[in-house]
C-alpha cells in the first residue's frame, strides 16, 4: 500500500510538471517587413551585398521576406532577414551606384537572388554581421509563358558563346586609339537560332600595350592602377561570314581590393573564390549565369560585446515553443519590381 501511495504522488508531482506555465512572449520581437526599421536594415544589407562582388551583377532589393530580431547580450539587437533581390543591368565592377542600377527586366531573362543576412543594430547604428546567398533564373517555362519569343540565357562556355565574346572583344581592340584591353569573364548570353544571332555581354581590363601596336597579347599586363569596362556585343551569321558589333564602357581607373578575383584576369570566362575565403562548391560545366553562392567574395566583419573581432555576438533564442497567441503575419513584404 505504501508502494501504492509514493507512486500516486511521484505521478502527481509529475503531472504538475508537465502542466507548468507556458513561457510568456517571444524571446525575438516581429517586425513588420515594411517598416523602415527592417527597410534599414535592408539597405544596409544590400550595400554589404553590392559592395562585396566582384563578379557578375549588382543587385537591387526586391522584397524583404522574414524579419526577426533578437536581444543581444549584452546589448543591441540582431536582425536576422530573408532577402529577395534581382539581378540589375550593372556589373559588379561599375562604379555607378546600385540604386541608380536599372534591374533587368522579366522579358531578358531575370534572375532572382535569395539572401539571408545578420545585422547587428547597436547605438541606432547596422552592422553586417554575416550574409549567406544564392541565385537562379527565372523558369524557361514561366519566361516562354510571357514571353514566347524571347531566348533564354545560354550557357557561358558554349562554343557560338564563347566565339561571339572573342569577336566583339577583337573588334572593340580594333577600333580604339586606347590601351589593349583583354577578357575578364563572360557575364551574360543567348543565343537566337532563328535570327542566327549571338548576343554577350562582358567585362575587359586594361593592359600596358597598346591596342593598335599589340603584337603579342601574351605579353601585356594589366595596369597598376586597374582599368576595367563592360561590353555588349552581338555577332550575326550571315552568308559566307559574320557581322560583329560591340559597344563598350570603359570606367574610370579604380583601386581594386588585394583579395578581388579580377585583379589579375583569368584565361578562362571565370575563376572560382580564392582558396583564402574557404571550400565553395564546384562550379556547373553549363551555368549560365552568375550564382551568387560562387562570387560573393569577402566575410562580415564581426566584434563581439568584448570587442574581440571575429566572434558572434550572443543572442539570446527560445529553447521551448512558446504558448499560442495571436498570431501576427507582417512579412512577407511588398514586391519593389516584379515576382519571379
Amino acid at each position: 500500500m505504501k508502494s501504492l501511495i509514493l507512486v500516486f504522488c511521484l505521478a502527481q508531482l509529475w503531472g504538475c510538471h508537465a502542466v507548468s506555465p507556458p513561457m510568456i512572449g517571444l524571446l525575438y520581437r516581429e517586425v513588420n517587413c515594411d517598416d523602415p526599421e527592417s527597410e534599414q536594415a535592408a539597405m544596409v544589407a544590400m550595400d554589404y551585398l553590392n559592395k562585396n562582388l566582384f563578379r557578375g551583377y549588382k543587385h537591387a532589393l526586391n522584397r524583404i521576406e522574414k524579419v526577426k530580431v533578437w536581444p543581444r547580450r549584452p546589448f543591441g539587437e540582431v536582425f536576422e532577414m530573408e532577402l529577395d533581390t534581382l539581378e540589375t543591368t550593372c556589373h559588379a565592377l561599375d562604379p555607378t551606384p546600385a540604386a541608380n542600377c536599372s534591374v533587368r527586366p522579366l522579358v531578358e531573362h531575370a534572375v532572382e537572388g535569395d539572401c539571408d543576412f545578420r545585422v547587428l543594430k547597436q547605438a541606432g547604428q547596422f552592422t553586417v554581421l554575416s550574409v549567406k546567398c544564392d541565385s537562379s533564373p527565372d523558369s524557361r517555362e514561366d519566361l516562354k509563358k510571357m514571353c514566347p519569343d524571347c531566348p533564354v540565357l545560354a550557357p557561358l562556355n558554349h562554343t557560338k558563346v564563347v566565339h561571339a565574346a572573342d569577336a566583339a572583344l577583337k573588334a572593340f581592340n580594333t577600333q580604339t586609339n586606347g590601351s589593349y584591353f583583354q577578357l575578364v569573364e563572360l557575364t551574360r548570353a543567348n543565343i537566337g537560332y532563328l535570327s542566327r544571332t549571338t548576343y554577350v555581354e562582358f567585362a575587359m581590363a586594361a593592359t600596358d600595350c597598346a591596342a593598335q601596336e599589340v603584337t603579342d597579347p601574351t605579353k601585356c599586363n594589366l595596369l597598376a592602377e586597374k582599368q576595367y569596362g563592360f561590353c555588349k556585343g552581338t555577332v550575326t551569321e550571315i552568308p559566307r561570314q559574320e557581322k560583329v558589333s560591340v559597344t563598350c564602357t570603359v570606367f574610370p581607373p579604380q583601386t581594386q581590393p588585394d583579395n578581388s578575383p579580377v585583379a589579375s584576369p583569368p584565361p578562362a570566362t571565370l575563376l572560382a573564390a580564392p582558396e583564402a575565403l574557404g571550400p565553395l562548391p564546384p562550379l556547373p560545366a553549363n551555368r549560365a549565369h552568375h550564382d551568387l553562392r560562387y562570387f560573393l567574395m569577402g566575410t562580415a566583419s564581426v566584434e563581439s560585446a568584448s570587442g574581440e573581432a571575429g566572434k558572434a555576438p550572443s543572442v539570446v533564442q527560445p529553447s521551448v515553443p512558446v504558448a499560442a497567441g495571436p498570431v501576427v503575419h507582417p512579412c512577407p513584404g511588398r514586391y519593389r519590381h516584379f515576382k519571379v
